[in-house]
């Protein structure tokens, strides 16, 4: 009789791990994509970019900054909240045109004339960072500006700056404008600037000393504490709104065409300490700044340089820049950064090519 060869359960087992095991070593793996991290540019934040030009703070024109990033000047962070866009600038480099400043800032392709305006700009913002060093009794020291009005024609002067400016050792800082007297004759070596505080003091609120600084602020602004400004010009009337949560919202009115600084006996006591002493004490032209195409300026325009207040007991900071080295300038604390979430602007039908003005300052 013949018997049948039954195999074991344990070599059916067997076998079966063989060809499970022949199987994988015969399959294709797919290779595992990583992801690749999206940069998010300016232009995604805020995207009203192709209004702009860029000027960066080694100096250059970048030009029109959609999809375009700098790490040392521009980019975008996201705080856990929001994305923002970074303006950042040091005490000390190459700068634009004739300023003695660096800047990380944005400039408008058109300029506008305030007789016909109807052109608006408003913005979000914080600011990061001002310089760690400066002479106190320098008023521009620890100081940036974050948002303007220039004049892109004559002494191309400024009939508004938008300041914030923080000492050493405070949590809070002050955010003031000036308007700047367009200058009447040919010597613009005389104009001054007035000084209006908004959240805090204003300019002419010094230290004593090289580094003794005023008393803080009652109702100042931290770092990193939100703040916004509309700045809306219709036919020459200058009109501007600030407000920040937890703060009085201000709003301020200035005639852009008829000056009220045409005589020396109109000029303010602010003036008569600050600015007089130094010879800047000039007188404006009746009829400020009608007839010049003007323009909006938004970013980091750092107030704090490494020039000898003997040169200017005003705008000269005596800074440390170390000889102009970007990145040890990052290090420690010499720089101004400023951070904006929201922006727009607003543009009359008369504005008109502003090519000009970076053909001069480029």
């Amino acid at each position: 009789m013949n018997k049948k060869h039954i195999p074991s359960v344990a070599t059916l087992i067997l076998f079966s791990f063989f060809l499970i095991l022949n199987s994988c070593k015969n399959e294709v793996k797919e290779p595992v994509e990583k992801e690749v991290e999206k940069t998010v540019y300016a232009s995604d934040v805020i995207p009203f970019f192709d209004d702009w030009k860029l000027i960066l703070g080694d100096g250059s024109n970048a030009g029109i900054a959609n999809n375009f990033e700098n790490k040392d000047f521009f980019y975008t962070v996201n705080d856990g909240n929001s994305d923002w866009v970074v303006f950042k600038t040091p005490n000390g480099g190459d700068t634009h045109g004739t300023s003695n400043n660096t800047r990380t800032e944005l400039a408008q392709t058109k300029k506008w004339y305030p007789k016909t305006a109807n052109d608006e700009l408003t913005a979000t913002l914080k600011v990061m960072n001002v310089s760690a060093t400066g002479d106190a009794r320098v008023a521009a020291s620890h100081a940036v500006v974050v948002g303007q009005i220039h004049s892109a024609d004559a002494f191309e002067n400024e009939p508004l700056k938008i300041f914030y400016k923080k000492f050493p050792g405070h949590t809070k800082g002050s955010v003031f404008w000036h308007y700047e007297i367009n200058t009447a004759g040919d010597d613009n070596s005389k104009r001054w600037d007035y000084s209006s505080a908004v959240w805090g003091n204003d300019f002419a609120v010094v230290g004593d000393s090289v580094n003794t600084y005023p008393e803080e602020p009652k109702d100042g602004i931290a770092l990193g504490e939100e703040f916004s400004y509309e700045v809306k010009v219709e036919k020459g009337i200058m009109t501007l709104n600030f407000s920040s949560e937890g703060h009085e919202t201000k709003t301020f009115t200035k005639n852009l065409l008829e000056s009220e600084y045409t005589t020396t006996e109109d000029i303010p006591e602010q003036t008569q300490k600050l600015f007089v002493p130094i010879g800047q004490d000039g007188v404006e032209r009746k009829s400020a700044y009608a007839g010049e195409g003007c323009f909006f300026k938004l970013g980091a325009y750092n107030q704090t340089n490494g020039k000898s207040p003997e040169v200017n007991r005003n705008w000269c900071s005596g800074a440390e820049t170390h000889n102009g080295d970007i990145q040890k300038q990052y290090a420690d604390g010499n720089y101004a950064e400023v951070w904006f979430k929201k922006g727009s602007i607003s543009i009359s039908e008369d504005a008109v090519s502003n090519e000009g003005y970076f053909t001069k300052n480029d």
